[in-house]
């Protein structure tokens, strides 16, 4: 997993998607990071965390899922998507980011960060137990383990 990143004030969780060994090519990360800061909400005043999944589809399309911390407790979600003609991108390039206005929160192979993440920001930034510190530097180093997502169940 990439290390966590700061983008706009906002500290960002990265888990990159792809059955490719080689990874996501520089060129589509570079991509879908310099459309990030569009993904983002106004600061609120909860711990500014934010994580990601760049999926690298295979076929021609890319996506970057943005889900945010916002309001204490709730997700908040954009996306961005390159390639892909069902979500209006305007050609085939997988580093040409456009953000669709679909009510989609992200494939079957996207999901189960946000499982993790959802854990994590409990124990981390929400728990109940007495003094409640919120520790952002805990949540941030709370990642799932390297691998595919599509194994978990």
């Amino acid at each position: 997993m990439p290390p966590p990143i700061e983008v706009a004030g906002r500290r960002i969780k990265r888990y990159h998607v792809t059955r490719d060994p080689a990874g996501i090519a520089p060129e589509v990360e570079r991509a879908a990071y310099a459309i990030l800061p569009l993904l983002l909400p106004e600061p609120d005043g909860t711990p500014p965390a934010t994580f990601v999944v760049l999926h690298r589809g295979d076929d021609t399309g890319a996506y970057l899922n943005a889900y945010s911390w916002a309001w204490d407790n709730v997700l908040h979600f954009r996306g961005a998507a390159a390639g892909q003609p069902v979500l209006g991108c305007p050609d085939l390039d997988p580093t040409h980011f456009v953000t669709p206005d679909v009510p989609w929160i992200g494939c079957v192979w996207e999901l189960p960060p946000i499982l993790h993440e959802r854990d994590a920001w409990v124990r981390h930034i929400l728990a109940r137990e007495a003094p409640r510190v919120p520790d952002l530097e805990a949540y941030l180093a709370d990642s799932l383990p390297e691998g595919t997502t599509g194994d978990r169940t």
